[in-house]
């Protein structure tokens, strides 16, 4: 009960993302005005923004214009739902599902926002780095590397101190590493290889889940990003010189993907 009880909200919170997703990039407000339709500015009723439903019952269209709602409205609620209900199921009704939701949220509507707009709010990445720090002083981040520092300084700490310090260090110095490998390509090859907000999101990502989940983040959103970008490069024929990669998004995905499956991987 309770997951479906996180399924029903996740579906909710992905409704709210979605306007998100579309003002921050625009430094619009989420708040004003009300949610309207982008081609005839037709205010939305509230039983044409049913989460999921009533993308169905309009089959996809604007009931005054007729134009085509993007794919993403429907995408965005499915899968924070499909997340919610994951997370405390795995976790139950803990403040690490609640820890692990809020995460997965933010990640959600940084994947969707960098993959159409090139462009990672600050909202979600300054504001999720935030968020991560301060729910390490009431839940654990997934491994512990402040701790093993501690203990070789012969320093005695809380277990709310260590968690606090392993989302510092887990945002801090991933983020330092991937500036520092951004500045060294752009000084080689004298062209930006890779935006600030991709360094931003991995603060992100670290303030939650640590270090070590940082770094299996980049890993695998690097790979992925890698074969996936080249791939498709190769399929469309674009330009591999001035193509920009959504790499956010591959990243994003990646951390997904690690918090899935952090009992496994981080402990």
């Amino acid at each position: 009960m309770p997951a479906i009880l996180a399924f029903l909200a996740g579906l909710l919170i992905g409704s709210f993302l979605n306007v998100c997703i579309h003002r921050w990039p625009r430094d619009l407000s989420v708040v004003r005005p009300r949610s309207h339709c982008p081609s005839c500015e037709k205010t939305i009723a509230w039983f044409d923004n049913i989460p999921l439903v009533s993308y169905v019952l309009l089959h996809g269209k604007c009931r005054h214009c007729g134009a085509r709602i993007s794919w993403r409205y429907p995408a965005v609620e499915l899968l924070t739902a499909l997340l919610f209900f994951a997370f405390v199921s795995i976790h139950g009704v803990t403040l690490a599902a609640l820890k692990f939701c809020v995460f997965a949220a933010i990640l959600v509507g940084l994947i969707f926002a960098d993959f159409e707009e090139l462009i990672l709010p600050d909202e979600l990445t300054i504001g999720g780095t935030v968020i991560g720090v301060l729910f390490s002083i009431f839940a654990p981040v997934p491994e512990s590397i402040a701790g093993f520092f501690l203990l070789i300084a012969g320093i005695q700490a809380s277990h709310h101190v260590q968690w606090f310090l392993d989302s510092v260090i887990g945002a801090v110095v991933p983020a330092l590493v991937l500036w520092l490998a951004g500045w060294i390509y752009e000084k080689i090859r004298h062209k930006e290889g890779l935006g600030f907000g991709d360094v931003k999101l991995i603060a992100m990502v670290g303030s939650f889940l640590g270090f070590g989940g940082a770094l299996y983040t980049l890993m695998l959103g690097s790979i992925a990003g890698s074969v996936i970008g080249y791939g498709y490069i190769r399929l469309t024929g674009k330009d591999p010189a001035t193509y920009e990669l959504p790499f956010g998004s591959f990243l994003g995905a990646a951390a997904l993907i690690v918090a899935l499956a952090a009992r496994q991987v981080l402990g």
